[in-house]
């Protein structure tokens, strides 16, 4: 799984392209930049059907089952492989095709069920999860949703089985999350039966074992007279003449995931095998990108409870003073916050694949936010993990170690958690400043712009006097649903002021949008939070000693998530990031890192 870009998603049973529409459905994160506080989006909380719980089960207890006996992720660590063995047992199962639909010999699972069962291979496997989403999350995942039904007939039913692995080729050396950036090339044939494909993929995941690839390359048109270069997809069979592979990369971890290079030499891609229309590429990596956005979120989710459940095993069993080290309060608190945060992590991850199922929505920010946070949760809980364990944990023979290598990539997969911090800031803004120009416009001509000017007004106000709330939370949560709700209010003022003070600009000023972001993603997960223990606490007819777990991490995650949330919007006006930009630039310009240190004077 490689290539860092901003996206939106589809479902895992729904083939329609574009099932995010950000251009026309609704966003619950875009109306937080916005002041508001879009209930009816993430209420009530989602739950599996009979069907799919049943299905889930099933799933879940023949992978564990074949894990217990095939799986030694420390063996697949130390060798850089996967056994054949092991990988056509898992291709056996029928994992491989499980959010293909059913009519290519898939299983058509729901994105509810495909991203539970994405978290326990990442939990069992963090490299067999890469080697499993990079096949369906992201490899094939172009053909379900946007290929022609000759396209689906042919590549899907192998990819379904594990016969053809599919992988993904986006990043270029000089081209990463500046996608249009990339240099391969597909130059059609005069006579229009083919492309000429031309080009180096970096990083991909797969690629030693893929049969098939999705790849971006541009293709030259004219448009009004003038030569153009649209980004466009092509599936190209690995067999393919010309198609060549560099050497396995050496990584830091996931490393029995076959990670190369795949160059493309004048390689003859048949006009078929064009997948959507020409300069339509962008678009369709943007939608496949989200599918392994929401897995990673999951994968993360789940690697922290096994990794910290590893770390409460050690604790209560290891003794100091006299007492098991697990009954200090410094351990006890980073097993509480690893707790809280994956409670959250798993209520956000679950309200987005509910989005995802239920179409119309507009979860583009949603899935990044998934990604960010949850990813961040994971190499955090690994880190703690190692220190509960001290100098156990540095040692090969616990697995913390293993871990924080093999949970690092998860910051990087699918758009660094910069870049995707800048998509949720600028994709966020887009609203807010669209009225805000519609308004300076308006003033230039303030009889004809009346409409405008007052509509505004009305809507400044409304904000202003009335403070959005939640109204479906349940009456135990009241306390914490109100602190969420009053920096709902102070996002939506914080972004007026940066897009006043900024205007256009603001696409520079990167701590800006790193602050709105967080709180913007901060206050997703919090609502998920609130959804989610509403929901347990419903479900136990208000008994709250039935859900006290529940209930304590909810609101140990939603006050923390405050006071994060409300130092970011304070931020936004009282900060020292003149001071960092200056220290910054001399550190570059010098090449030394700070003033030399007193001893070297």
């Amino acid at each position: 799984m490689t290539d860092v870009m901003p996206s939106a998603s589809t479902g895992a049973t729904d083939t329609r392209p574009h099932l995010a529409s950000p251009d026309e459905n609704p966003s619950f994160t875009k109306g937080l930049f916005l002041g508001e506080i879009r209930e009816e989006m993430v209420f009530p909380f989602p739950r599996l059907t009979g069907d799919e719980r049943e299905s889930l089960a099933a799933v879940l207890d023949a992978f564990r089952a074949f894990a217990a006996d095939n799986i030694d992720t420390r063996k697949h660590d130390h060798d850089g492989r996967f056994p054949e063995a092991m990988r056509e047992g898992f291709h056996a199962l029928g994992l491989m095709g499980l959010n293909i639909p059913e009519e290519y010999g898939g299983f058509g699972a729901s994105a509810k069920v495909f991203n539970r069962v994405f978290g326990e291979v990442g939990a069992t496997d963090p490299a067999l999860a890469v080697y499993f989403g990079a096949h369906q999350s992201i490899g094939c995942k172009g053909i379900t949703l946007f290929g022609t039904e000759q396209q689906k007939q042919r590549y899907l039913p192998r990819c379904a089985t594990g016969e053809m692995v599919a992988a993904f080729c986006l990043t270029e050396a000089g081209s990463g999350s500046d996608a249009q950036a990339m240099k391969t090339m597909a130059e059609p044939s005069a006579d229009g039966s083919h492309y000429v494909l031309n080009g180096t993929k970096i990083w991909i995941s797969n690629a030693g074992y893929a049969g098939v690839f999705t790849v971006f390359a541009k293709v030259p048109v004219d448009e009004g007279g003038k030569k153009k270069e649209r980004v466009t997809a092509f599936i190209v069979e690995a067999a393919s003449p010309g198609v060549s592979l560099g050497q396995i990369e050496e990584k830091m971890g996931i490393k029995a995931s076959d990670t190369r290079t795949v160059s493309f030499t004048q390689v003859q891609v048949p006009a078929e095998n064009r997948l959507g229309e020409v300069g339509h590429g962008f678009k369709i990596a943007l939608e496949i990108l989200n599918s392994g956005r929401l897995g990673l979120a999951a994968g993360s989710a789940c690697g922290t409870r096994e990794i910290m459940n590893e770390a409460i095993k050690y604790a209560r069993q290891r003794e100091q003073f006299g007492r098991p080290i697990a009954s200090f309060e410094m351990i006890r608190r980073k097993i509480a916050i690893a707790a809280a945060e994956c409670y959250a992590a798993d209520a956000a991850w679950m309200l987005t694949a509910g989005m995802v199922d239920r179409g119309g929505v507009d979860f583009s920010l949603e899935t990044a936010a998934c990604k960010v946070l949850a990813s961040e949760m994971a190499y955090r809980a690994s880190n703690e993990g190692l220190q509960i364990a001290g100098g156990m944990g540095y040692s090969k023979e616990f697995p913390f170690e293993q871990s924080v290598r093999d949970s690092r990539i998860m910051l990087i997969f699918e758009g660094t958690n910069e870049i995707l911090r800048a998509l949720v800031a600028l994709m966020g803004l887009q609203q807010p400043g669209e009225r805000l120009k519609a308004l300076g416009k308006a003033l230039q001509d303030p009889i004809h712009g009346f409409g405008a000017i007052s509509s505004y007004l009305a809507g400044r106000a409304k904000s202003t006097l009335n403070k959005p709330s939640f109204t479906l939370v349940h009456e135990a949560l009241e306390d914490e649903a109100e602190l969420v709700a009053s920096q709902v209010y102070e996002l939506g003022r914080g972004v007026e002021w940066a897009l006043r003070k900024h205007g256009k600009a603001i696409i520079e000023r990167q701590y800006v949008q790193e602050r709105l972001a967080n709180a913007a993603m901060d206050l997703f997960f919090s609502t998920a939070t609130l959804s989610r223990a509403t929901a347990e606490i419903e479900q136990a007819n208000g008994d709250l000693a039935a859900v006290a777990g529940e209930v304590d991490c909810a609101r140990v995650f939603i006050h923390m998530a405050y006071r994060r949330t409300r130092r970011a919007l304070r931020g936004l006006k009282s900060n020292q990031d003149g001071r960092l930009n200056s220290i910054a630039e001399r550190a570059v310009e010098r090449g030394d890192l700070a003033p030399i240190s007193p001893a070297d004077r």
